[in-house]
């Protein structure tokens, strides 16, 4: 199964915990794209199955830089082939932000749940206040991913 990983980060951590899934679900046996400065046509090109997407918060809710244009692109289109398939979110943020916090990883399930795909597993909220190996602290729910993935 082929799964595309969409990664938005602004210092980087959720671009480690985007990597650290795609070697775990490579291990398991899946292909995968990291999209963390893709365009949709990188990603339809890559004819996905499944999404997962990783990304912090900034601002006051919103997506990082890196993926404003992806995300734009995906919402412009709304590719029908996407809808059905499995898809899963991993948000990171600081709760000490109220309201706005894990704010990019919501709006990304909310596009997800625009196109029509299927959310296999609750949002993963990893909190800056609370952890300082989020890509360790994400290994019990990307297993877990991993598991629905396969049926």
């Amino acid at each position: 199964m082929k799964v595309a990983i969409l990664s938005g980060s602004v210092y980087g951590t959720a671009e480690e915990v985007a990597r650290h899934a795609a070697s775990l679900l490579q291990a398991a046996g899946f292909e995968t794209l990291l999209a963390n400065r893709a365009n949709l046509q990188d990603v339809q090109g890559f004819a996905p199955q499944a999404f997962l997407a990783i990304t912090s918060t900034t601002g006051m809710g919103e997506l990082p830089d890196n993926l404003v244009p992806l995300y734009s692109e995906i919402r412009d289109v709304l590719p029908g082939a996407w809808r059905g398939l499995p898809g899963a979110v991993i948000g990171l943020g600081d709760s000490c932000y109220g309201d706005t916090y894990c704010g990019g990883g919501e709006q990304l399930r909310e596009l997800f749940a625009e196109l029509g795909l299927d959310e296999v597993q609750p949002m993963l909220r990893l909190d800056a206040s609370e952890t300082v190996t989020p890509e360790t602290d994400a290994e019990p729910w990307l297993a877990e991913f991993i598991a629905r993935l396969r049926g």
